[in-house]
């Protein structure tokens, strides 16, 4: 099983070079960054989860997740470079998929794909898209990248976006394109899953729960006739303080897990103030750890 580490990437955070360094001296499998693109003043949107609360403060000074992966690639060698996660009913899908592909290209393919529809209406609609059909957006878009990842004259006709026969290069190095992960829980997330995605990137919860959840997408992928192996499944975890213990480890492993993120609202919220470094180092002994398990 893999480790990654997700951080909040700030004009605060760190130098991302010297960061980026750092997790894959560290061994992490993958370097994580989020996305928002701005937050709205005075937003009325809940928080996702219930239980009320406020938005850490730092949400809103977020980086361009790819132009800061773009700095970790040219300074890494083997790490490999995920979004966590990209709200792509918010982009334009066609530059998207040209900014993806090169940076595939100059990465010498690393990158992953943790993609969602977003919970926060008042972004949706400033960045132009309509929140009740941002699912459909975010499916299509996919569906449209990978037509413009893979054919010499790609078109798309779908009903929110549609493009003509166009050349679009570069083309990815990872065939047919980086895998694409859904973020998000619930019943119609695992579906949807099945239906378009590489894979699944929830936050995990628990070992025990994460198997129900697990045990839960396997079934939906046996029903509607997809061979479960074919689904990757990496999980946003939020570690204590010295890390995931190796008993933890290995039931997420047992649970079926492939990849755990590491990334908790405490760490980040330190991160984001210039803590980063600090933080990658005190969970690398779950690197460790993981690397025990057979």
């Amino acid at each position: 099983m893999d480790i990654g580490i997700m951080i909040a990437a700030t004009a605060e955070s760190g130098d991302i070079a010297e960061i980026a360094r750092e997790v894959e001296n560290l061994g992490y499998e993958s370097f994580f960054i989020p996305e928002h693109p701005v937050i709205p003043v005075g937003f009325k949107t809940p928080l996702p989860g219930g239980g009320g609360g406020t938005l850490p403060e730092h949400y809103g000074r977020w980086m361009d997740p790819f132009v800061a992966l773009s700095v970790a690639a040219a300074v890494t060698r083997r790490v490999k470079l995920g979004t966590g996660i990209c709200l792509l009913p918010e982009r334009e899908p066609i530059i998207t998929a040209k900014t993806i592909a090169t940076l595939d290209i100059l990465s010498g393919g690393r990158v992953i794909l943790g993609v969602g529809a977003g919970w926060l209406r008042e972004e949706t609609e400033a960045m132009g898209a309509r929140f009740e059909t941002r699912w459909k957006r975010l499916r299509e878009t996919v569906e449209a990248m990978r037509v413009l990842w893979t054919q010499s004259e790609p078109s798309y006709q779908g009903e929110l976006v549609k493009f003509p026969a166009l050349r679009c290069d570069p083309k990815p190095v990872q065939k047919p394109g980086p895998p694409i992960l859904l973020g998000g829980r619930g019943p119609k997330v695992l579906e949807r899953v099945v239906r378009t995605y590489d894979g699944w990137v929830p936050l995990a919860g628990r070992p025990s729960s994460f198997k129900r959840d697990i045990d839960a997408l396997k079934q939906v992928a046996v029903e509607r006739g997809r061979n479960p192996d074919t689904i990757h499944v990496s999980g946003f975890v939020g570690p204590p303080e010295d890390g995931i213990s190796l008993e933890d480890l290995k039931l997420y492993k047992d649970a079926g897990a492939h990849r755990l993120v590491l990334f908790s609202q405490g760490d980040a919220i330190k991160m984001a103030a210039g803590k980063t470094l600090e933080i990658v180092r005190r969970l690398a002994p779950t690197v460790e750890r993981a690397a025990r398990i057979k």
